[in-house]
């Protein structure tokens, strides 16, 4: 069977991943590779013992300048930016008037009145318009013409610095501009495995040049969509539109720690973004749900969409994200229950093909993040 990829948007490394034997699939509106010939538990461990190189051009970068834009954007994510310095990173959610998540992504401060963005695919059409009707007066510029490569793993640094040496002076959630092979790029020091690595902004015409260069280090590997996604569930990290949605508040997600303290219902700049009065509540009377992680028991998997039952057989929540974690080398789930099923320890039930499979809820992440804060 093969998918009709022609209404398909294609990265500046689509040749490269045919190249190298890539099966492709349609993501995000973009034809993307989920897999090499290897498949995706070898890229998996690799990613985790070595270094992965992973195509995340089709996420949206978008840069915002203007005078006073600090403060602007403080009205629609719960952060505080206006002391955030420059090539410093954060990670931020816009939210809506009922706490809800429109979309969780990357700031980046690149000047005293310039911000650099990466929101996730699915979303940046609406983010874009969203940033541009709320920020009057400012210039919102969507950076068609840059890929976006990661660079992730233990090896990564290494592998950089013999491209950049400068890189080795970065921590976890900062940035600098460099040239990477001839091209002017702009790296952080951050990502989505848990791993430490490399984020590496770069003009499009250049994109399948550095990539080639980055993969023909020994230790380095291309990797697709699949073995991102089990990386990231390992690590314990959100997914926009399956963990994280306009439905659910930052306090359900257990994002309490995105929320920064100047900005909480006791800080010195509290509130000020939407849905901020809902998500204080949650914060101090509690919320009827919570983000968790679950260890499950046998081998076979739990997928997104199983149901989570109590002792008695009754739904308490549901699974968002569920596969097979290679590190573990056993299955592994997050999901939502209700907030009185939430402690680490509580035995629950999944739902697999109409049979309960005993799960329990874990703290998380699953395999500890190894960011390299110096």
């Amino acid at each position: 069977m093969t998918t009709d990829t022609t209404d398909l948007k294609a990265t500046p490394l689509k040749a490269l991943h045919m190249e190298l034997g890539a099966r492709m699939v349609p993501f995000a509106g973009y034809d993307m590779p989920v897999q090499y010939p290897e498949g995706i538990k070898t890229e998996h461990l690799h990613t985790r013992e070595h270094a992965g190189l992973f195509d995340v051009s089709h996420m949206g970068q978008v840069v915002i300048t203007g005078e006073g834009v600090a403060a602007a954007l403080e009205k629609l994510v719960p952060v505080e930016l206006e002391r955030l310095g420059i090539n410093k990173q954060t990670y931020a959610l816009f939210t809506n008037e009922q706490g809800g998540i429109l979309d969780d992504l990357m700031i980046v401060r690149w000047a005293e009145d310039c911000f650099l963005l990466v929101v996730n695919a699915a979303c940046k059409e609406q983010d874009i318009a969203y940033l541009r009707s709320n920020l009057p007066g400012l210039e919102v510029e969507y950076l068609e013409g840059r890929g976006l490569l990661a660079l992730q793993g233990p090896a990564a640094a290494s592998v950089m610095a013999q491209l950049a040496p400068g890189v080795r002076e970065l921590v976890f959630m900062t940035g600098s501009r460099v040239t990477l092979e001839g091209a002017d790029c702009y790296i952080t020091r951050s990502g989505y495995t848990g791993e430490d690595g490399f984020e590496i902004s770069v003009p499009a015409g250049s994109a399948e040049a550095l990539a080639r260069k980055l993969v023909s280090f020994e230790h380095v590997k291309a990797i697709g969509l699949g073995a991102r996604d089990s990386l990231r569930l390992e690590a314990g990290l959100c997914l926009y539109g399956h963990d994280l949605d306009t439905e659910t508040t930052p306090i359900q997600a257990s994002l309490l720690w995105s929320i920064s303290k100047s900005r909480r219902a006791d800080g010195a700049k509290a509130g000020g973004f939407p849905g901020a009065d809902i998500i204080f509540n949650e914060q101090a009377n509690g919320a009827s749900r919570k983000r968790v992680g679950l260890k499950v028991e046998g081998r076979a998997p739990v997928r997104e969409g199983a149901e989570l039952v109590n002792a008695e057989g009754a739904q308490v929540g549901m699974v968002t994200s569920g596969g097979f974690g290679p590190s573990l080398e056993a299955p592994l789930a997050m999901g939502y229950v209700a907030t009185d099923y939430a402690a680490i320890g509580t035995e629950l039930h999944a739902i697999v093909r109409g049979k309960p499979l005993p799960v329990t809820v874990e703290k998380m992440p699953f395999v500890p993040q190894r960011y390299y804060r110096g």
